[in-house]
């Protein structure tokens, strides 16, 4: 067992992906129970899938299953909607948790008809990361849910869609989650690896980066057989693997206690700060230097977008970034940011 650096136990919800029979439900609730560290249980009656013939989930029918083996276990249930009907059905079931998948907080609409369909509840709704990189429609989702009196909305981070991803289900991108903390820092974030990683194999690294993070917990499918599962069977683990799982996790502190080590910290990041600011002279540098570009160009009529000379600078700076230990992705950015402030200052030059 991992050791633990903090008291504080990470939120977990955990269930399979979508509730299957009656049977299935409460046995999976049943081992849950025993491992004595789950807070939710989780199900998906209704499944929203990309293809119309794939498992859409059982529909209203499961929802006496889900609430059954909530009552048995003493662990309080929690499921997705995504329209009023939805919402209807699950308060009418006695569901008090509810979350927001991916596919709806992507759409205004959808959520302001879930919004809508909640104002005047006391039901805590988690409300998941659109499937687009949008932070502003995270925090756009969580707003609409807010304004209807919802008291306690939190998030779930469970990755964006990508074109190319060779890791990840769905790239965690997560800079856009963080952002979201910092945005609304008395939210509670949690991580959901399942959906992240698409495989079972790599899940708990993820959940491990998520409490580097300090994120507040995990949301991870799990089934009796997983197998056998009819939704999503590659991402999810049993019972006894989510066991494991949480017991390795390291949960570091986020204050500094020893001394030493403070000091330690201090002196580095200071040295940091000194490179920081280092890096933002030679950048300023390197603006004035746009600027008499600027100007020449000004003055014998060139066009300020040379895409010949930025796919060399491009290529240099790649080989030269990946030769330094950095990753492509960085560097891309990094140059994509210069290069735009480069041309804003080359522009104010030309429009003087």
């Amino acid at each position: 067992m991992a050791e633990n650096h903090n008291k504080q136990k990470p939120l977990i919800i955990a269930g399979p992906c979508s509730a299957e029979t009656e049977e299935q439900m409460m046995n999976t609730a049943l081992a849950l129970k025993k491992t004595e560290k789950v807070d939710f249980l989780r199900a998906g009656i209704w499944k929203p899938r990309t293809r119309p013939n794939s498992f859409e989930g059982v529909g209203e029918i499961g929802l006496p299953w889900l609430m059954a083996a909530s009552k048995t276990t003493g662990i309080p249930a929690i499921t997705e909607v995504a329209n009023r009907k939805h919402v209807e059905a699950a308060l009418k079931a006695g569901l008090k948790h509810l979350w927001i998948g991916a596919r709806t907080s992507v759409n205004p609409f959808a959520v302001q008809e879930i919004a809508d369909a909640l104002e005047g509840t006391s039901v805590a709704v988690w409300v998941k990361n659109p499937i687009n990189p949008d932070l502003n429609l995270w925090i756009g989702a969580i707003e609409r849910i807010k304004n209807a009196g919802i008291q306690k909305v939190n998030a779930i981070h469970r990755g964006f869609s990508a074109a190319k991803s060779q890791t990840y289900r769905n790239e965690p991108m997560w800079e856009i989650p963080l952002a979201l903390k910092n945005e609304f820092p008395h939210l509670k974030l949690i991580c959901d690896p399942s959906h992240i990683g698409g495989r079972r194999d790599i899940l708990s690294s993820i959940a491990q980066k998520a409490m580097d993070l300090i994120y507040d917990g995990l949301m991870i499918e799990t089934h009796l057989s997983p197998d056998d599962a009819w939704s999503d069977a590659q991402q999810q683990i049993t019972p006894n693997t989510l066991n494991e799982l949480i017991d390795n996790l390291i949960i570091r502190s986020e204050s500094i206690l020893d001394a030493g080590v403070k000091k330690s910290l201090n002196e580095l990041r200071t040295m940091i700060d000194e490179i920081d600011f280092e890096l933002l002279s030679l950048i300023q540098k390197r603006m004035s230097i746009a600027e008499e570009i600027g100007a020449y160009k000004k003055e014998h009529h060139i066009t300020i977008l040379q895409p010949k000379r930025w796919e060399e600078i491009r290529q240099l700076q790649l080989k030269a970034g990946q030769d330094k230990g950095l990753t492509t992705k960085f560097i891309e950015r990094y140059l994509e940011a210069i290069h735009q402030e480069s041309i804003r200052h080359q522009t104010s030059v030309m429009n003087k």
